[in-house]
């Protein structure tokens, strides 16, 4: 089975077993329903855990779990990535994409010129994440992630075409 990050637990809050998450899931609310399975990586294991409360405090999700709503039992789950199974990936609208659906695909102009592979998502507290190309000469570039920029995504092709304009590269 696939896995997928969608935060790490970054300390306990309080004494009933909550933990204290720094997500980078865009759906919350619905990862973390009362009853709903994430998975904890640790030790090179992906440990299932049924959750048992969900809240928000201070813009982080505070989660505790079945069976282990008690301090002492949460404790050394610091620093644990919290993931789902590819099973529980929510569907995307129509021209949304999931990073790992971006990275290591290959990015051209509208002229079918090659630029590079996407290396990487980087995530702006601003309007848009960039994608972050790498090109042939081992040179990296930030494109905005826009459909001003991004004209298409194939990911049966393993392709993206790119607008390009003076001064992007």
């Amino acid at each position: 089975m696939k896995y997928f990050k969608i935060g790490e637990v970054i300390n306990t809050h309080g004494l009933k077993g909550e933990l204290k998450i720094y997500s980078t899931s865009d759906f919350d609310d619905e990862r973390y329903k009362i009853g709903n399975t994430v998975y904890l990586y640790m030790n090179e294991t992906y440990t299932p855990f049924k959750v048992a409360s969900y809240r928000v405090h201070k813009g982080y999700p505070l989660v505790s779990f079945e069976n282990h709503q008690d301090i002492n039992l949460v404790e050394h789950f610091k620093g644990a990535l919290v993931c789902v199974s590819e099973n529980d990936r929510q569907r995307l609208e129509e021209g949304k994409y999931y990073v790992d659906e971006l990275l290591d695909l290959d990015v051209y102009s509208e002229e079918n010129e090659f630029i590079g592979k996407v290396i990487d998502v980087e995530e702006t507290n601003g309007a848009q994440n960039n994608l972050l190309v790498e090109k042939e000469d081992g040179a990296k570039v930030r494109i905005p992630n826009v459909p001003a920029f991004v004209i298409d995504v194939d990911r049966e092709m393993k392709r993206i075409t790119i607008h390009v304009i003076e001064g992007l590269l």
